[in-house]
């Protein structure tokens, strides 16, 4: 019986695969008839370290013990740790937690919009985003995503957001008005295609909010933590935004969520004016603190930049050995897409029965995540598994 017979009391906003995982550990999943599968999603992002990594799993155990929940009304020990920690790596200044990616987009939105108006006194307040972007499901964050599926069904949409397309000056620059607020941007655009930003375009579009006095904002949701390579994308680009947002890979699966800001734009939000009753728990805080430390101890930044290569070259043969079925690879650090010639989900369904999980970001292109601990074994068995499933289908 499928997991959706089964769980019939669930609304049904998912379209599950027909299997159910009931335990993980490292980069290997299994379900309730113990069959194993690689699983080269992480969680779409999320479990960067693997399943239930050691590290992470002894912290929370030592946190469960201790405290679970006070409220912000407190003073928080680890929050001022992470978020010491996350400014260290960031070089920005200020810490903000939520609980989720479409948590801290929101807050991102809600900073960006209340320096303008509170901090700098200028009635700004539109945001600026990009076709087949994603940043969320909450109004605001569906609105500035700039992919008209997600908002089917969900009109009248929040006003002050415009979006326009992607590695184009020329648009986003007739774009901008005295009431622009900020440019909210992906540096890969997951959800989106695997499509990683223009350097020169950005280096273009960084200058001209300077010039306009426009906020940048980058979601860091997917890319952020060491996803490709660096702590942050950002810093691949040689530049530092005035707003990072995050989740994901932060918490190793534990639910959290942040946004960074530079001094000036932080002092946006005072007293009262934004929060978040689990935002920032004991939990959450003890699971991002451990995160960064192994990333930190076990040098999981130069690893990803090696599978990296090693994977993106394995994705290169297969598109060379298939000429006319594999039209781009594309993608950072362990974050790629693979664009074919026909559909994605005809692979990915021909994967997943042999053993290996992979996903789909757009009609004709898989997104793999591998965890950064992934061995090169196991980045075979991937290959193999991708060779065979566009030779056969």
């Amino acid at each position: 019986m499928s997991a959706v017979t089964q769980s019939c009391s669930l609304m049904n906003n998912y379209s599950r695969w027909p299997i159910r995982l009931v335990r993980g550990q490292g980069n290997t999943v299994w379900d309730e008839q113990g069959n194993a599968y690689l699983d080269c999603t992480s969680g779409i992002a999320v479990t960067s370290l693997g399943h239930v990594p050691p590290q992470v799993s002894q912290r929370l155990h030592q946190q469960l013990d201790q405290l679970w929940h006070t409220s912000n009304l407190f003073e928080h020990p680890l929050q001022e740790q992470l978020a010491s920690k996350l400014a260290s790596l960031s070089g920005l200044d200020r810490a903000f937690f939520c609980n989720s990616g479409a948590e801290a987009n929101e807050a991102a939105i809600k900073l960006a919009r209340r320096y303008q108006q509170k901090v700098k006194e200028e009635w700004r307040y539109e945001i600026i985003t990009f076709q087949q972007s994603f940043h969320g499901r909450t109004l605001a964050t569906l609105t500035a995503t700039g992919q008209e599926k997600v908002k089917d069904g969900f009109l009248p949409l929040p006003e002050g957001f415009k979006t326009v397309p992607y590695n184009d000056l020329d648009a986003l620059a007739a774009a901008i008005t005295p009431q622009t607020c900020a440019v909210l941007l992906e540096l890969v655009q997951g959800e989106g295609g695997v499509i990683p930003a223009d350097r020169d375009w950005v280096k273009a579009l960084v200058r001209l909010c300077a010039e306009t006095g426009v906020l940048v904002i980058v979601d860091e949701i997917q890319t952020g933590i060491g996803r490709t390579g660096t702590w942050f994308a950002c810093q691949q680009y040689g530049f530092t935004p005035d707003i990072i947002s995050l989740a994901k890979g932060l918490g190793s699966g534990f639910p959290i969520g942040a946004i960074l800001a530079r001094e000036e734009v932080a002092e946006g939000f005072s007293p009262g004016s934004h929060g978040s009753t689990f935002g920032g728990n004991p939990l959450a805080m003890a699971a991002g603190l451990a995160t960064l430390e192994t990333i930190e101890q076990e040098q999981l930044l130069n690893r990803v930049g090696e599978l990296h290569h090693k994977l993106f070259a394995r994705l290169e043969q297969i598109k060379q050995a298939h000429p006319g079925k594999v039209a781009a690879v594309r993608g950072m650090g362990l974050l790629l897409g693979v664009e074919l010639t026909q559909p994605a989900a005809d692979v990915i369904a021909y994967a997943r029965e042999k053993g290996v999980l992979i996903l789909q970001a757009g009609p004709q292109v898989i997104r793999i995540l591998p965890s950064f601990v992934t061995t090169e074994a196991e980045l075979d068995r991937l290959a193999a598994v991708l060779d065979q499933a566009i030779a056969e289908l």
